[in-house]
Parts: structure tokens; sequence; C-alpha cells
């Protein structure tokens, strides 16, 4: 009987109507990879970037054993591990972070194709290098945030690249020959001199090695923000920029960061290194504020994300604005910055507290949020 994609679930992430555990993409994947499958050898099958287990629990139903997972966001890992305890599948599949270990001596990999172009040239550059000579690379996604670019990017480290037929609106590159990139390798770095830092960034994290614009507006207003605060926290960290300006810009600050994602966590960690500041930024990956304790902290600074899901956007801030609701003591304040036609601030005053403007440029707004005393 064919592996039951609709028995996944996405706990903990957003569930609701219309969002899926699994969909066109991933059942392609798994058709054009059946023989693949099933000719691989206990441990040589490596799935990347599963959303929430589709991939690898499949594979482990088909009989596959000792598969090797990584997934960026620890909402996804958590939604694998739940699907495959509910399935009796937990013993067959196993999260390893990104990186060499990742991958070695695979003979097959399974990926969703990420939408950022570097995130796609980190995996295939780690793979090609260190996979098994004869390894096969099977990866999807939905033609609508499928490029041609990706081709070129696969074409780089890899000698052979086929394309599948179009289904369902999705389609399959298939890599094969490896030959190990003499570009570049992952992470990168950059200096921003009139900022005084250096940002360091592995692919597919917002604004990768840059500062964007909406960040730059902000740390421009941070220097009245809450100035006795004795510690701050950067929620949805990204590369850490916030957190090591604060650190760098306030001596005696500590400040934690926080971020979902394995490969922002991992940017923030280098990039407090580079700027001198790893002693005082503690940085972990974490489901928004989830480690921290109620009412314990009297600054938190947040660029919601928005731009990975539009349909979503109101619905990540709203439960990162909860948790800093939660997390702020008394007279603590949140200093966010949004583009301003998201409106944010009814929503601000009515699940943190009682919010001033702080600045507004024809793009974004900067706000502070006080919780009530």
């Amino acid at each position: 009987m064919p592996f039951d994609l609709g028995s996944l679930r996405r706990h903990p992430d957003v569930e609701g109507p219309g969002l899926e555990a699994s969909d066109a993409a991933d059942r392609l994947i798994l058709d054009e990879a059946t023989t693949l499958i099933r000719e691989a050898g206990a441990g040589e099958i490596v799935v990347v970037d599963d959303s929430y287990g589709a991939l690898a629990l499949a594979a482990a139903d088909a009989g596959a054993r000792s598969v090797r997972v990584h997934q960026d966001l620890v909402t996804g890992e958590r939604a694998l591990a739940e699907n495959a305890a509910r399935l009796g599948l937990e013993g067959e599949v196993r999260t390893v972070p990104l990186g060499p270990e990742l991958v070695a001596d695979a003979r097959l990999v399974l990926m969703r194709l990420p939408r950022s172009l570097d995130r796609l040239d980190e995996v295939s550059q780690l793979v090609a290098a260190h996979a098994h000579p004869e390894v096969v690379v099977v990866a999807g996604g939905r033609i609508k945030h499928m490029s041609l670019a990706m081709n070129d990017v696969l074409g780089g480290g890899f000698g052979r690249l086929d394309v599948s037929r179009a289904r369902q609106k999705s389609r399959v590159l298939l890599a094969r020959e490896p030959r190990p990139s003499t570009e570049p390798g992952w992470p990168r770095s950059t200096r921003h001199d009139d900022l005084g830092l250096t940002v360091v960034a592995h692919g597919g994290v917002f604004a990768g090695t840059g500062v964007d614009i909406g960040t730059r507006f902000l740390l421009d207003q941070l220097g009245d923000a809450v100035p006795d605060a004795a510690a701050a926290v950067d929620l949805a960290c990204g590369t850490g920029v916030v957190a090591s300006w604060l650190a760098r810009t306030r001596p005696g600050l500590r400040v934690t960061a926080t971020d979902r994602s394995a490969s922002a966590a991992a940017s923030a960690r280098l990039t407090a290194e580079a700027n001198g500041v790893a002693d005082r930024v503690h940085v972990t990956r974490a489901d928004g504020l989830e480690e921290l304790a109620d009412a314990s902290e009297r600054l938190i600074v947040l660029n919601p994300p928005f731009h990975s899901d539009a349909a979503l956007s109101t619905g990540i801030a709203a439960h990162l604005f909860a948790d800093a609701a939660r997390v702020l003591a008394p007279g603590g304040e949140l200093w966010c910055v949004w583009n301003s036609h998201l409106g944010y601030r009814p929503l601000l005053e009515r699940v943190v507290g009682r919010t001033r403007q702080i600045a507004r440029n024809p793009k974004f707004t900067v706000t502070a949020s006080r919780r009530a005393a």
C-alpha cells in the first residue's frame, strides 16, 4: 500500500484549512526516486529541507533505513519527529546538522528546492564535495517557485542535470556526476564599515551578508531603546546584526538572539564571533521565545519576518508579538520595525500594550510597545 502522505501533520507549525503537510512536489520527488530508494543501502539516503517529513518518512516506509535528515526550521524538525513517532518510524530517521556528516558517502539525496539560490548553492557544494561519487540528487518544487537559475546552480556542482516533465504544477531536477566547486564556500562574510560590523551568513538566511534597509532604519533608532536595560533580546535574529550591534554599542549589555532557523542561528553565532561580542551574545535556535521565562526581559527588538510567505505574514507577526508580550517584564518594551503598509500598530496595541511611533519613512515604521506595569 502506498505511503499515506495525508496522514502527516504540520504541528507544531501553523495548521489550518488549506495548509497541508505535503504537496504535489513531494509526490513527484518520491515517484522519480522510487527505484533509487529501493536500491539504496542503509545510511545511504539523505533528505534535505523536507518540510514536515513527507520525503524521509515515505522513504522509510518503502524500506529505507538510517535516513539522515536536515531541516532548517526547528518547527519542521519537531513535526517530523511527531509524525515519525505516530507512524512507528522514529527509529529509521535521524536529524543531522548541515555539514559534511550529513551527506558523507550518500548515494541518494532527496530535497525540496529552496527559494534561495544561495541555500541551493551551499547544499549543492556540500553534496558534491562529500557524497559518494555516484550520488544522485532528486530535487523538486512547485514550478511557480522555480527558476532557470536553479539549473545553473546545480550545474555548477554536477556534470549531468536532467529535468522531469511537469506534473500538477511541480517539477524535479536530477543531478549526477558531482564535481566539487572551486567557488568560495559557505559561510561568507562582508564588512560594513558604516555600521562597524562584519556580517557572516550561511546560504539562504534573509539578506545574506548584507543589512536590509528595514534593519538599518531600526538601528538608527535603537540608541534610545530602554537605555538602562542590562539585557536585551533579538527576536527572529537572522544573521544577528541587531544582536551584535547592540552588544558592540552597549558594552555592558547581554543579548539573547533567537531564531527558528538553523542557518540563521549558526550565522548569528559567527557574526557575534566576528565582531568580538560572542561572550555577551547567546544564540539559540528556538520557536520564538519559548526558552525565556514570563515577565523576564525589559527590551525585545524585532524585525518580524513577512517575506517567506505573504499569506501568513500577519499570523507570523501576531505569534511573535504575543510571545514578546509574555516575556516582557512590566514596563518593558518591544521595539519593532515593519513595512508601513502592514499597519501593525493596532495589533501591537492590542497584544503588547501602549504603542508609540518612534520614526517613519516612506517605507518603514519603527514603534515601541510598552507592557503595562
